[in-house]
């Protein structure tokens, strides 16, 4: 009966949230030592380092002149590395508060960073489709690994240090040899850009998440799929394997989930609201979570003893419609084991504590230039200290001696628990701000010195492909206003007639709309598809045109000379308009365009006139004359909006780079 009365406490809950920089957060990164150091990238051209779970900003370096789009920290949580859309690349020393190195050769964003497990090594992945390994000590490009066809969106060393993985929006993933210099496989078989990938901290296991939505696991000594988990609804932002190596954490939008891959199976599912999670940490049994929007960064905490784990299976539930078969155990002979280094190779911090001065500096005049532009401003002078100059040298990470502390269930235990045996889930609910879980000792929330000016939240010029509601429509709109607090019963009709306003408008839209679609494919199914694109664009809707291009950008090989002609002129009005979903078909669009067509249509221009009379030719020169008139319209526009900053930026300046023949 004593147990009737304890307090049940939350499996996932929100930790805090700050505002981390005075303009928009582009990246962020956990220290996996510790799981309670932060770095925070933003538009703002900053790098803010925090401790997790505490209000204020400990140090915010600058030095970079275009906004941070990637973000690492050591294993040692020494060094911090930050990579901007103008391709350049810094390293700070955390622990002597200035800046260690300058890196540059990249011609475009970096898009992905990482630190050699045990070695003085950074690799860099760009936009510009490169990949570079640095030495950090001699502040030079070691090599770069050519292949990828399109942006490096995630780098990972393997525990022994010896192969280096690369996930692109190629839709590929590659597996490079440090030592050769050259790639020894690629991956195939995702159908979206990759954007994480990560190694089992024991086994030759590769695990990659994709837009597409799927978790895919390879055997690196066989190479080839060991198995693909493909039941997900919203893409893979980030895993994470347990530490021994039992299962993967793969966090999504809403939620985290627990896989196991031989067999493939989701052992357990915990919905978490964090949004845009952006990086994973696990400390003291509690798996940390980072997210991001706009200029705030939330951290929430899962407490993993209560997370289905494979081999372990709390409550007595199956996760799936099979049988449960304990796993076999990890480090089994089933898989090759990594080869570690010997100890001493492992602890590269003591050559960086104990190097002289001029180790530490570079040694050009360019470096010197640096430090004078670069600065480590030191917000909290107490935690910076604690953290990063203890008295004690054997604890060089924030303390994690204690787990955080759990809030307790809002709801009755009876209640939490039907929900637990019929979901297999904790889930927690969308908590309101002022309910946020601020666990630390000053109640009051102080923002960094970074943000201190005011912040004023204004409607986007750009209205998002998923926003929680509608523009321009308030929930109490539809709603009759109540004119006294006593006043709780709601008049049927008046409320019937609020909800209607507004009703027949929109259906008269949407009727219209499937009328055009109809009047669109009948043209198609009786015609070619220039024909249908030619009907659509004359209805003058470009709802019409966006539904079509959806189609058409799915198959490359319906995409001739001259219906680029009639839609490279819709896709300058899609690029200019202020919904996203429309940017994003135009950008797609575009860039088939320039892939496919580009190289043809250069090639016409510059070819001497032929000898005699060749309709066909002229016809084609014709078309390719017009088109290049047409993409260099487009390309002003690109250029103007390359300086966006996040996916969207992105997407702009690639085509930036694509359309870079035209100037």
């Amino acid at each position: 009966m004593a147990m009737a009365g304890a307090v049940v406490t939350k499996t996932a809950w929100k930790l805090q949230e700050i505002m981390a920089h005075s303009s928009n957060v582009s990246s962020l990164v956990l220290g996996k030592s510790s799981g309670r150091l932060l770095a925070t990238g933003g538009d703002d051209c900053r790098v803010n380092i925090w401790s997790v779970n505490k209000p204020n900003c400990i140090m915010s370096l600058t030095g970079h002149t275009k906004p941070i789009e990637s973000l690492q920290i050591n294993v040692n949580e020494e060094l911090v590395v930050a990579g901007s859309q103008s391709g350049s690349i810094r390293i700070w020393d955390l622990e002597a508060a200035k800046i260690l190195r300058t890196l540059l050769g990249h011609k475009a964003n970096i898009c992905s960073l990482d630190f050699h497990p045990f070695g003085n090594f950074v690799a860099s992945g760009s936009l510009d489709t490169n990949i570079k390994l640095w030495d950090v000590r001699r502040k030079g490009c070691v090599f770069r690994y050519k292949g990828h066809t399109e942006a490096v969106r995630c780098l990972r060393f393997s525990p022994d240090g010896k192969w280096l993985a690369s996930a692109a929006d190629d839709h590929t993933v590659k597996l490079w040899d440090l030592a050769a210099g050259k790639i020894m496989f690629e991956f195939t078989g995702h159908t979206g850009p990759v954007n994480v990938v990560e190694f089992h901290p024991n086994e030759y296991l590769l695990a990659s998440g994709s837009s597409d939505r799927t978790v895919r696991f390879w055997d690196l000594e066989k190479f080839q799929v060991v198995s693909c988990i493909e039941e997900e609804a919203t893409p893979v932002r980030c895993v994470l394997f347990n530490p021994d190596g039992c299962c993967l954490y793969s966090g999504f939008q809403d939620s985290l989930r627990v896989y196991g891959w031989e067999p493939e199976r989701c052992f357990d599912t915990v919905l978490v609201n964090w949004g845009k999670v952006a990086d994973l940490s696990i400390c003291n049994n509690q798996l940390i979570g980072v997210s991001f929007a706009q200029s705030t960064v939330s951290s929430f905490v899962v407490d993993l003893s209560r997370v289905t784990k494979s081999g372990s299976i709390p409550h007595g539930l199956i996760r799936d419609d099979e049988p449960f078969v304990p796993p076999t155990p990890t480090g089994s002979s089933l898989r090759r084991i990594y080869d570690r280094p010997s100890t001493s190779c492992n602890k590269p911090q003591s050559r960086v504590k104990h190097n002289s001065e001029s180790e530490r500096r570079s040694p050009s005049s360019e470096d010197d230039r640096d430090e004078k532009e670069s600065k480590a401003e030191i917000q909290n002078q107490e935690d910076y200290k604690e953290i990063f100059q203890p008295k004690n040298a054997i604890c060089r990470t924030p303390p994690r001696n204690e787990p955080f502390p759990a809030p307790p269930e809002d709801e009755p235990v009876t209640a939490k628990e039907a929900v637990k045996s019929s979901q297999a889930v904790d889930v927690q609910t969308s908590l309101p701000k002022q309910e946020l879980f601020l666990l630390q000792p000053d109640p009051v929330q102080r923002p960094p010195i970074a943000s201190s000016t005011p912040f004023t939240r204004t409607e986007p010029s750009v209205i998002p492909a998923a926003r929680n509601e509608p523009i321009g429509l308030k929930a109490a709109d539809f709603l009759p206003a109540v004119k006294n607090q006593s006043q709780t019963e709601l008049v049927d009709e008046e409320a019937m007639s609020q909800i209607r306003k507004g009703h027949e408008t929109m259906c008269v839209v949407l009727t219209s709309r499937h009328k055009n679609l109809d009047t669109v494919r009948a043209v198609w199914s009786t015609s070619d598809i220039k024909n249908s694109v030619d009907s659509a664009v004359a209805i003058n809707d470009l709802s019409v045109v966006v539904d079509l291009l959806n189609i058409v950008n799915q198959k490359a090989s319906l995409w001739k000379l001259d219906l680029c002609t009639i839609i490279l002129p819709q896709i300058e009005k899609l690029l200019q308009s202020k919904y996203e979903s429309y940017v994003q078909t135009g950008c797609t669009s575009l860039k088939l365009i320039l892939q496919r067509f580009l190289p043809l249509i250069t090639d016409m221009l510059a070819a001497p006139p032929s000898v005699g009379v060749d309709i066909t030719r002229e016809e084609r020169l014709h078309k390719c004359k017009l088109c290049y008139k047409q993409l260099k319209n487009i390309s002003n526009i690109v250029k103007n909006k390359s300086g966006l900053s996040g996916r969207h930026g992105s997407a702009f300046r690639e085509l930036h780079l694509l359309m870079a023949v035209l100037e």
